[in-house]
């Protein structure tokens, strides 16, 4: 028995030995643990005071090196949790949860962390009819953050149900039809014919009037053409 008590001390002491500034929570537990390099390790626990307007909030979770790391919860100033997030290198990762100050469910969301280290990523196509039906995989490029991946839902807090769900894929927004959206392939719509502000603008740049075309067909192939440019002197 002294022997274990021994071993475990000395694990504790390497523990403390390896970092450069911590604190001693009220339950004994060390938390707020920064290394030799000066980075976040470990539990965390951040408080911040109401400030402006903006309501202040409790959060706890576990840094590893210098980044969020698995699930982190907000709390507000009276304990209410209003949030439930995951994390993978330091990105949201998962489900995540959000909730009012009186405690109803707001909305869920689904997030997708790509690995920092690796240049791309394979991703599974799901079959919309079926999710569990693996179709395609298809390459992505890691542009080293997280992006909305799987199903989003919103609800009503008062009543807990459901007021609408969207479905995405590597931040696209996926139809009904299974036709993927992203915001780059919306374009401003010009409501007075349904065409985008672009093709309208560049309609009216090329298009001339037609006495202008009716004016230089009959003066094709003279040499000059005298005409009333509106100056009064030279």
């Amino acid at each position: 028995m002294r022997f274990i008590l021994v071993f475990v001390l000395l694990i504790s002491t390497n523990g403390f030995s390896q970092l450069k500034t911590y604190i001693i929570g009220k339950r004994g537990d060390t938390l707020n643990g920064t290394d030799m390099k000066g980075r976040k390790q470990g539990p965390w626990s951040v408080h911040v005071d109401d400030l402006r307007g903006e309501r202040g909030y409790e959060e706890e979770g576990y840094y590893e090196n210098d980044l969020k790391e698995g699930t982190w919860k907000r709390y507000s100033l009276e304990g209410v949790k209003i949030a439930e997030e995951n994390y993978r290198w330091g990105k949201l990762n998962g489900k995540s949860q959000y909730f009012t100050y009186n405690g109803g469910l707001l909305r869920e969301e689904s997030w997708r962390a790509i690995d920092p280290a690796i240049g791309y990523d394979t991703v599974p196509v799901y079959d919309i009819k079926d999710p569990s039906k693996v179709i395609n995989y298809v390459s992505v490029k890691n542009n080293g953050y997280a992006v909305k991946h799987g199903k989003w839902t919103y609800y009503d807090p008062a009543e807990g149900t459901i007021v609408t769900t969207e479905k995405y894929w590597m931040n696209k927004l996926q139809t009904g039809s299974g036709d993927l959206i992203a915001d780059d392939d919306l374009k401003p719509i010009d409501i007075s014919n349904g065409k985008s502000k672009s093709d309208t603008t560049a309609k009216k740049i090329l298009t001339k009037p037609q006495a202008i075309l009716d004016y230089e067909k009959k003066n094709a192939g003279k040499k000059k053409v005298r005409t009333r440019d509106g100056q009064t002197g030279y």
